[in-house]
């Protein structure tokens, strides 16, 4: 996992079309639901799984405390120089998400893990223990948010998904992303090929492993973690985003 993600920090942003608007839609997505379930003013946000910053820049940007981590040292140190250039104050580290209350503590307003991150873990045992981590970091009262692809709506068909062509800093790459299937499993593949100019290009061939968990299967496991009123919300964010709530 964090061999995957140090690999791919480097291109993360390329998997976007224009990642610095992406960085502020998903922020203002966020943001709303965030003021909606614990109303206005910056709050204290703990993302668990932050990769290169797509969301903790963009939450620091409009104002609220963050703290992040992620397994994946090198997503990790591209994410403190992202932040570092836009001037933002985040507190990053090096930390597993079912460790999180080891790592962070609790009185959080705001858990997250966006971004399809938790599937990573392969068992509901695995996601249950990071949910009841994600949970003893939440104040009473705050709210835990967690992003994922919708895979009951999934085909589950050994595809290939093209992200198209990106220009930068001279070089053209073109990212392909596929996904072969065992149950409710599959390995996900990233072809990145990058071309210089010349005769040859380079192909980077990054791989790893999902758990196809349904939202309402998450919803119950949320449930058990101690994260009440879990539902889904869908349209408020670019994936279903479940919250659930600690109530005591």
């Amino acid at each position: 996992m964090s061999d995957f993600y140090d690999r791919l920090a480097p291109f993360y942003h390329l998997i976007f079309p224009d990642w610095e608007a992406s960085i502020a839609r998903q922020a203002h997505a966020l943001d709303a639901v965030i003021r909606a379930r614990l109303g206005d003013g910056p709050r204290t946000v703990l993302d668990v799984s932050c990769g290169i910053g797509t969301q903790a820049l963009g939450l620091a940007a409009l104002g609220h405390r963050v703290t992040a981590s992620d397994l994946s040292p090198g997503a990790v140190a591209r994410a403190r120089s992202e932040a570092s250039a836009r001037g933002l104050v985040i507190d990053f580290s090096i930390a597993d998400m079912r460790a999180a209350h080891d790592a962070h503590g609790g009185g959080w307003d705001v858990v997250l893990c966006a971004d399809n991150a938790l599937p990573h873990l392969l068992t509901d045992d695995e996601i249950l223990a990071a949910l009841r981590q994600f949970r003893a970091c939440t104040r009473p009262s705050g709210v835990c948010l967690v992003s994922v692809r919708d895979y009951a709506a999934d085909a589950r068909t050994n595809d290939v998904q093209p992200y198209g062509l990106r220009e930068k800093d001279g070089a053209r790459f073109i990212i392909l992303q596929h996904r072969a299937w065992s149950g409710d499993h599959y390995d996900l593949t990233f072809y990145i090929v990058e071309d210089r100019g010349g005769g040859t290009a380079t192909t980077h061939a990054l791989r790893s492993r999902y758990y196809a968990i349904t939202t309402e299967r998450l919803l119950g496991l949320m449930r058990a973690a101690g994260l009440a009123r879990a539902e889904r919300l869908d349209g408020a964010f670019f994936q279903p985003l479940l919250v659930g709530t600690r109530t005591d």
